[in-house]
């Protein structure tokens, strides 16, 4: 899709730099592309104005992929050796993206896209064609379609809008109540799109359409259209984090989807068929099977003083019954506050100098676990805290992942693997037992909080934090500040 076909290229940049409310503006950071050969020469192009003009017009669709044309090319940008430093710098930027995440993040072991773009970019100037080369480079997924219009469709309505106001804040606003701040929140959910555009100038923004300071059904109505998209509680009630996916406004969408597209650019384009992605944003995992989706269900991930990090790892074992030997940290901060009592009721012991609780039902692991190969400790698991998966938002466990009816999920990973059998007679003997997979199955514990569901873009709140660190490397401002979640009380992995 080219930019110029939605919006001028000056608008584009302004909207992608745009400030969000009450946010400071973040530190830019650049790609680290160079224009030399491996050998150390210097890659020598000599520019004619068909290439040129490829260049110039790919880059001025770098929206399209989340990204600001002026990362790669200020000005008019002439000389040859400019143009071939923008190049391979946007070539770098779609094929891998154009910030490192490890070196962003402490934790990220996620696996990265391989290939060198100067090969690439050789080719495709002997052939003339860059506009095939620089269109091959980035994901070609429906997901990151989706974004790339979700993206280009926000910016567009940020066009239109500004001059957005965030709603104030202040006591929540109740259903069929009266507050001075509903035509603030009208405009708002006008300028994303959850209600039809006011048709008021902008020094009128100050009432709606009817002149009403009435949160009625109308707008409660667009309101819970906003908190399930952004997996919230769908009461309608608008404060905490309602108000804060509210006061995104257009800008901060797009901002949103610019950093999903930055997160997909990172991982590799041809990932294992059988692989299970963990999403710790919106917890919920995707397990799939010979390059088939077969299933989604929810999962609690880490609270967000106890992230989950980003890791790649393999389940290697079901180990059904499983007993939990409890790390020092949850020991000493947890634990060893218990009395007696306790610990003798939820079957804990101590072996070694260590807390260990037995298998059974009140383990803090469940029935199962899923044993993978990381030298964290992180891995998947049941729970007895089942209620915590009816939860909008699940960020409630020291770390690891908790996934909901994980014995069925189980089942199905081991009558896939072949041995239904092994772990039909390990779940039988109610004790610890370990089921070896025939194929170890990747895990990709990944952090989106923008995605595709398969029929519509969706967001989740940054309850991590690490989404400023993604807009500050690609030049974009901080965005809205999130409510911490409530944690649980309980003292599982």
């Amino acid at each position: 899709m080219r930019q110029s076909n939605w919006i001028g290229t000056a608008v584009g940049l302004a909207l992608l730099s745009v400030a969000l409310p009450s946010c400071s503006q973040g530190g830019n950071s650049s790609g680290q592309t160079s224009s030399k050969l491996a050998d150390g020469e210097s890659l020598q192009v000599q520019w004619n104005k068909k290439l040129e003009k490829q260049l110039r017009d790919a880059i001025a669709n770098a929206p399209a992929n989340g990204l600001k044309p002026d990362l790669f090319l200020k000005g008019d940008g002439h000389g040859d050796a400019a143009l071939t430093e923008a190049a391979l710098r946007y070539a770098e930027a779609l094929a891998h993206g154009y910030s490192d995440p490890t070196k962003i993040f402490a934790d990220y072991s996620i696996e990265r896209p391989s290939g060198d773009v100067q090969h690439g970019f050789q080719q495709a100037i002997q052939s003339g064609d860059l506009t095939s080369w620089f269109n091959s480079l980035a994901p070609r997924t429906e997901e990151y379609k989706a974004l790339s219009q979700a993206h280009l469709h926000y910016l567009e309505l940020a066009a239109k809008t500004p001059n957005f106001q965030p709603v104030p804040d202040g006591k929540p606003i109740n259903l069929q109540s009266h507050d001075d701040r509903v035509p603030a929140l009208a405009a708002a959910l006008a300028a994303t799109g959850y209600i039809a555009p006011l048709q008021q100038q902008p020094s009128q923004q100050a009432s709606t359409a009817s002149g009403s300071t009435r949160y009625g059904p109308q707008l409660i109505a667009a309101v819970k259209h906003l908190q399930s998209d952004f997996g919230l509680k769908t009461d309608g009630i608008v404060g905490g984090n309602t108000l804060a996916a509210v006061n995104m406004g257009p800008a901060g969408l797009a901002r949103e989807c610019a950093i999903a597209m930055e997160r997909l650019r990172w991982l590799v384009r041809d990932p294992p068929g059988t692989r299970i992605d963990v999403n710790t944003a919106a917890t919920f995992l995707d397990y799939w099977r010979d390059g088939q989706h077969m299933d989604r269900r929810e999962i609690v991930a880490g609270e967000p003083d106890k992230q989950t990090p980003q890791i790649q790892a393999s389940i290697v074992n079901l180990v059904a019954y499983p007993t939990w030997t409890v790390p020092k940290s949850i020991a000493q901060s947890e634990i060893s506050k218990k009395g007696p009592a306790w610990l003798r009721q939820n079957n804990f012991v101590t072996k070694n100098g260590q807390y260990v609780q037995q298998s059974g039902p009140k383990n803090s692991l469940g029935l199962v676990k899923f044993d993978m190969d990381d030298k964290q400790a992180i891995y998947l698991h049941d729970t007895p805290a089942k209620a915590l998966f009816s939860l909008p938002d699940r960020h409630r466990s020291h770390g690891c992942v908790r996934v909901q009816d994980a014995v069925a999920f189980a089942n199905a990973i081991a009558t896939e693997e072949g041995v239904a059998d092994q772990f039909d007679k390990a779940m039988a003997g109610q004790q610890e037992a370990y089921v070896k997979l025939k194929s170890p199955i990747p895990v990709r514990l990944l952090y989106q909080t923008a995605f595709w569901d398969g029929s519509k873009v969706q967001f989740r709140p940054d309850v991590y934090g690490l989404d400023d660190n993604v807009a500050a490397a690609l030049g974009l401002v901080r965005g809205v500040r999130w409510q911490p979640v409530q944690q649980s009380g309980d003292i599982g992995p």
